[in-house]
């Protein structure tokens, strides 16, 4: 009988130590192969105008960061200031099986035919900073108050001169600038004082294209005491331009974006003011409404993100040397 229950205890020893085993075996192979909620990452497209601007590397950089941190990718092209190459690049991304892809486009209207493929693949699309011919179709547009950065800007001027000569710089291809020049030129019309503008280059933003459509201005000999660049790269050109050339009178220059660099310029007295975008709080919104729509959560369609004007009165309370 001894042995008997020896034997028995030994069986039941046995039988628990295998099932302590094989729960061990299980739990590990669970914790590295998990049966449910396991995290399928997402793919996201991105393609902005140009990547040689601060905007635009800052702003996919906000982008890329909260992406990777649910565990997705974010797939980013540049373009190079070339409408047919961004409408490769958004074909390339759709054959990769992007899941949305975030737009900026190099001209608001050439853009299209890219983006009615998305449509047509029932791959979303998010505009970013401006917007498109393929509007219809965008799932959201994120784009900071543009319109209303030409209006503070040229309220700045009126609060200051009278009268002026100016020089604006801006693209006609894109819709962000448009709404800054028809937003500074509004604002001037209604003010009745002695405006003119002597002198209009609309071909680009860039900043070293900038620099010589203002040289070629300087080259007619032409008077002016204002320009208006319609980002701050074009602002920075124009500004060089004048400085090669060693003008020294008073010459009032905007930009729009509130770069780093163009906030330095303005705290040194050489440039009058810069409208700020919020290029954190663009990115935020773009992704949370990019999540929504892949989850079938109804997004707003435009949201427009307030500017502020940044000139020497008030530059010192914002991060002269960072992005707002």
């Amino acid at each position: 009988m001894l042995a008997r229950k020896r034997i028995r205890f030994a069986v039941i020893m046995l039988i628990l130590l295998i099932c302590i085993v094989f729960v061990q075996i299980f739990v590990a192979f669970v914790l590295r192969h998990p049966l449910k909620n396991e995290h399928v990452p997402r793919k996201f497209g991105a393609t902005y105008m140009t990547m040689d601007n601060q905007y635009f590397e800052l702003l996919n950089s906000l982008i890329e960061e909260i992406v990777e941190s649910n565990g997705d990718r974010l797939i980013t092209r540049d373009p190079a200031n070339s409408q047919l190459k961004q409408n490769e690049q958004i074909m390339d991304m759709l054959d990769m099986g992007v899941d949305l892809i975030f737009v900026n486009p190099v001209d608001y209207e050439s853009i299209a035919p890219a983006l009615v493929a998305c449509h047509e693949r029932n791959v979303p699309f998010i505009n970013i900073d401006t917007t498109t011919a393929g509007d219809g179709y965008a799932s959201s547009i994120i784009m900071s108050d543009n319109y209303n950065a030409g209006v503070l800007i040229a309220k700045d001027l009126i609060s200051k001169r009278k009268s002026a000569k100016i020089v604006i710089l801006y693209d006609k291809a894109i819709s962000s600038t448009n709404l800054r020049f028809q937003g500074f030129l509004d604002t001037i019309g209604q003010s009745d004082l002695q405006y003119s503008i002597v002198y209009t280059a609309s071909g680009t933003t860039l900043l070293h294209e900038t620099m010589v459509e203002m040289q070629k201005f300087l080259d007619l000999g032409l008077e002016f005491d204002v320009v208006l660049g319609c980002n701050d790269p074009a602002a920075l050109g124009a500004l060089a331009a004048i400085q090669n050339n060693h003008i020294k009178k008073d010459v009032l220059i905007y930009g729009i974006d509130g770069s780093p660099s163009a906030k330095m310029m303005v705290q040194q007295g050489y440039m009058e003011g810069t409208a700020a975008q919020f290029p954190s709080k663009v990115a935020k919104l773009a992704v949370q409404n990019a999540y929504s729509c892949l989850e079938g959560t109804s997004v707003e369609h435009n949201v427009k993100i307030p500017v502020q004007l940044i000139t020497k009165e008030n530059v010192d309370s914002y991060n002269v040397m960072g992005w707002q």
